[in-house]
């Protein structure tokens, strides 16, 4: 049912560093060719080797933080592309209205790894370790810091649905009143704690991703940071004013690690970001899918969009076949593409986010209509919705639409 007509919360062009991009335009080019060469076998500390799209760290700029962490070198590369917009928001509204929501999975933990191995052999922690880097928050407290901010700065750990979730929680501090513009979206790194961690879930391919194949066999992880300016004024000039016109949470609290194998709970989410937006599932153009790759995952996702979605043969595609499993930036990245989708439609391009497999289904899931290389739009794309469905059944869907002209 739909509800009431909701405070319009738009969106700032986005900024966005990943090994599939190191701003949305390469981003872009990656997604819509199937360029996977950002995925590379990698060894850890540990001697095993994975597939995983890490970025160079010689790519990264140095920053004036507390702590001085790769992964806060990643978030301010992305933000630094977002400046203008950050900066335009807290002249218009004043530091004190301008809040932060961001999402993620890591704590340092390229840090923490070799800091608990020399205390496991030695005893003792090296001198320069800090708890803190440890700590969640920084993340969110970093951007309130560099940027003079002084609203709410909040972070999330929903694990790989915590950008998206951070998203439709700045979308509701605006329409609350505590904000008039949040910088939001999430930073993730494909660490060798989080690479051996799913290893030991057994949840890692041993080959690049092939989500929805009948032979996939896991995930690839990646490296990410994404973020945007949300406000109640359209900030962005340069194009086609893009809306955040519905979101969904829903939790399975299904299994610690597993989902619902029936999709029940993703595919109220999608309902709840449906309804959100007053639209119905026939006024979606394209849907960006969680798409991990893993037999659990893929299985109840293409139950859920049946459920949905029904004899609405939407184009859909998983992007993580470019870009790995971002992990807690992945709703954020993912948004993004989305958001890039709406603006280059809007210029009559035919281009759209392509999956990279093997094209083998699975017959025992629901057939969707998948993009593959080659695909092309036929018509303009004015609505998308963007899946991602986490550890604990912690499930958030995003839609994004071209406001009306």
């Amino acid at each position: 049912m739909c509800t009431k007509a909701l405070q319009k919360i738009y969106f700032s062009a986005p900024g966005v560093f990943s090994s599939a991009g190191k701003n949305i335009d390469e981003l872009w080019n990656a997604v819509c060719s199937g360029d996977n060469s950002g995925i590379k076998k990698i060894k850890t500390l540990s001697g095993k080797e994975f597939f995983a799209g890490r970025v160079d760290d010689c790519d990264l700029p140095q920053v004036n933080a507390r702590l001085n962490m790769k992964i806060i070198r990643m978030e301010a590369a992305s933000l630094f592309q977002i400046e203008k917009f950050i900066l335009d928001a807290k002249e218009k509204y004043g530091a004190e209205r301008v809040a932060v929501c961001a999402g993620s999975c890591d704590n340092g933990s390229e840090l923490s790894l070799a800091g608990h191995r020399r205390f496991f052999e030695e005893g003792e922690f090296p001198a320069s370790y800090k708890l803190e880097y440890q700590c969640a928050d920084y993340v969110a407290s970093f951007i309130s810091e560099h940027y003079g901010l002084a609203a709410a700065s909040l972070a999330f750990t929903t694990a790989c649905a915590s950008s998206a979730a951070a998203i439709s929680k700045g979308a509701e501090l605006i329409r609350s009143g505590l904000a008039d513009a949040v910088v939001a979206g999430g930073v993730d790194l494909a660490s060798d704690t989080v690479l051996l961690g799913f290893d030991a879930l057994e949840s890692i391919s041993p080959q690049k991703t092939n989500p929805f194949s009948k032979n996939r066999k896991g995930i690839s992880l990646g490296d990410a940071a994404a973020f945007f300016v949300l406000s109640r004024d359209n900030l962005f000039k340069d194009g086609i004013p893009v809306l955040l016109s519905g979101s969904g949470q829903s939790s399975d609290a299904y299994h610690i690690t597993s989902p619902d194998p029936e999709g029940s709970g993703a595919a109220r989410a999608m309902q709840d970001a449906l309804d959100e937006a007053c639209l119905c599932a026939e006024d979606i153009d394209y849907l960006n899918l969680h798409g991990t790759g893993t037999p659990l995952n893929d299985s109840m996702e293409s139950k859920a969009v049946e459920k949905v979605f029904g004899k609405h043969r939407l184009l859909c595609s998983s992007t993580k076949s470019e870009t790995g499993h971002t992990l807690g930036a992945a709703g954020a990245l993912e948004a993004a593409v989305c958001w890039k989708l709406i603006q280059e439609s809007a210029k009559g391009s035919s281009k759209i986010p392509v999956q990279v497999w093997d094209q083998e289904r699975d017959e025992a899931l629901p057939e969707l209509n998948f993009a593959g290389k080659g695909a092309s739009l036929t018509s303009r794309v004015k609505n998308c919705m963007s899946n991602s469905f986490a550890f604990g059944g912690s499930n958030s869907v995003l839609i994004l639409s071209a406001e009306d002209e």
